[in-house]
């Protein structure tokens, strides 16, 4: 039984001509897991939103939307509230009260739930999602991980029907985002919950989710279990480059039949039909210029003077010119550290040095004239004005000379973007100051696996120009494809950097998809790249064509 029914599914932003969405049908069984896919700007996030009606956006709507066969325009406020659970991609944003325990409980309490109920109902919650040791906490206090896994709780202590998630781990590090996931599946495997996914990283979710949807320009592109819909359409680029590592694996080297979906059918599928007799790529040198662009020499720093260190004793060289990803779990200091970089924050002990001059002697804002600039991890603290060509204009920058189409996005206000549209609006408004040192904190968080390509040859054109540039990220993906070094911050400073070939092949967790596929099989393989050089090299088992 359908328990979420679309039927011709319209809708336009108010002052926009385009349709965000055309016609848009599909039906959500009771029980199921959907994955939502497509690029970023097809229309996911809006569609997403007009399931819960308390964040529709503005705009002309046509079609229907039912639960359980109930136009969800005609249910209760009540009803809506309960009945629709939803997680955003910001753990922040949703957030309300100061305390844990309050959050927990804040959802019946607006719902008029008796005391008794909502103690009963937030004492089972909290147990089931190991809450208990950090009950009493304040919630600004909380890393990014236990932020999104309180939100996920709060939602839930209301007991809906559909849980609605957009991107819910595109702030959280690799481990913790795993986890994440694991447990919506155990929601969904042991509870019945019926989910809405939208998510970016494919190994977790594809291999667990039922059907998998793809959006594309506002329309419904398909929806059918995984295998099919990578069989049908995992040739396209732009759909190909968004499925797992397997998948992506198998037809670059140009196999047919169904491809194998997620780690461990990919391992097999390796070992049962490529030889391993060449193990490894050469080692890759490390060479870099003689100019430091950002030293960090026993940096402390701590947000309340009687608090801990946050960074503790942070030692790293920049080099001009190099391309440097600081990867690490949420709350290691690594976001901290880029402020600290940026001036944003003073260390009460230690030297920055930025171009080899000291932070402390450029004055009057000349650090940040075509020196240093600053991508932050929330990027809705650099929107001003009311459309984008405002802010556009109100940093300087000039549409066509950006190295990417913002001309569909002109009159539409900041807010009514999809996560990864604001990060490309941001980036341009960074860029407009023309930067010798870029500080990007999760340029990727929203991006689809196209839009991030798009990204890394935007980074290596900067490098190419001159420019140096530091990014805090959790997308190791972009990394092990970008850098010329990667790092792992651990309790507030650098526990190893290497080259990304010898970073990712040594790390266990804080690898890549294909690390992991390959590990056993090739020594030292982190991209697809060097999978499919690896594979063609050893040619297929038995020299079969």
């Amino acid at each position: 039984m359908a328990l979420l029914t679309v039927e011709n599914l319209s809708f336009t932003y108010a002052g926009e001509e385009t349709p965000a969405l055309q016609d848009v049908s599909f039906s959500i069984r009771r029980g199921e897991m959907v994955v939502l896919c497509g690029a970023t700007g097809c229309g996911k996030s809006t569609l997403m939103r007009l399931f819960k009606r308390e964040i529709s956006p503005m705009g002309e709507v046509s079609g229907e939307i039912l639960l359980g066969g109930t136009p969800t325009a005609s249910l209760s406020v009540r009803e809506s509230a309960a009945r629709i659970g939803y997680v955003m991609q910001h753990p922040e944003e949703q957030i309300v009260t100061d305390k844990v325990w309050h959050e927990l409980a804040f959802g019946l309490e607006s719902l008029g739930y008796p005391r008794d109920a909502i103690r009963r109902r937030v004492a089972e919650m909290a147990s089931y999602f190991d809450i208990e040791p950090w009950f009493d906490k304040d919630t600004a206090s909380l890393s990014g991980g236990q932020k999104q896994l309180l939100n996920l709780a709060a939602v839930l202590v209301t007991d809906p029907e559909l849980l609605l998630l957009d991107e819910p781990t595109a702030q959280l590090d690799p481990i913790a985002a795993a986890d994440f996931i694991d447990t919506l599946r155990r929601l969904n495997r042991e509870l019945g919950l019926t989910m809405l996914l939208i998510e970016h990283r494919p190994e977790e979710v594809m291999p667990i989710c039922d059907r998998l949807m793809i959006m594309e320009e506002g329309r419904l592109l398909a929806i059918d279990t995984p295998r099919r819909v990578m069989e049908t359409l995992g040739t396209r680029p732009e759909i190909l480059c968004g499925m797992p590592a397997s998948v992506r694996l198998f037809h670059t080297l140009g196999e047919n039949g169904t491809p194998p979906l997620g780690i461990r059918e990919g391992r097999e599928f390796l070992k049962a039909s490529y030889a391993n007799d060449v193990r490894a790529l050469p080692h890759e040198p490390y060479t870099h210029g003689e100019r430091v662009a950002l030293s960090m020499k026993n940096v402390c720093f701590r947000y309340e003077k009687t608090g801990a260190d946050v960074l503790r004793d942070t030692t790293l060289e920049v080099f001009e010119g190099e391309i440097l990803c600081l990867l690490g779990a949420n709350g290691s200091g690594k976001t901290t550290a880029l402020s600290v970089a940026a001036g944003l924050f003073k260390p009460y002990s230690g030297t920055v040095r930025v171009f080899g001059k000291k932070q402390k002697d450029y004055r009057d804002g000349s650090l940040y004239r075509s020196c240093v600039a600053l991508l932050p991890q929330n990027v809705q603290t650099v929107f001003l004005k009311s459309t984008v060509r405002e802010e556009l204009a109100d940093a300087g920058a000039d549409p066509a000379a950006l190295p990417y189409d913002l001309t569909h996005l002109m009159a539409r206000h900041p807010y009514d973007l999809s996560g990864g549209e604001r990060q490309l609006v941001a980036l341009a408004k960074v860029l407009a100051t023309s930067p010798r040192l870029l500080l990007a904190d999760e340029p990727t968080k929203g991006l689809d696996a196209n839009a991030k390509r798009h990204l890394i040859e935007i980074f290596r054109t900067l490098k190419q120009n001159g420019v140096t540039v530091v990014i805090v990220t959790h997308d190791t993906e972009l990394a092990a494809e970008l850098c010329d070094r990667a790092a792992l911050f651990f309790r507030g400073g650098i526990a190893s950097i290497s080259t990304p070939r010898a970073f990712f092949s040594e790390n266990r967790f804080y690898t890549t998809a294909v690390s992991r596929m390959t590990r056993g099989i090739y020594d030292n393989a982190v991209t697809q790249s060097d999978a499919v050089s690896l594979c063609r090299q050893n040619g297929r088992r038995g020299g079969a064509s």
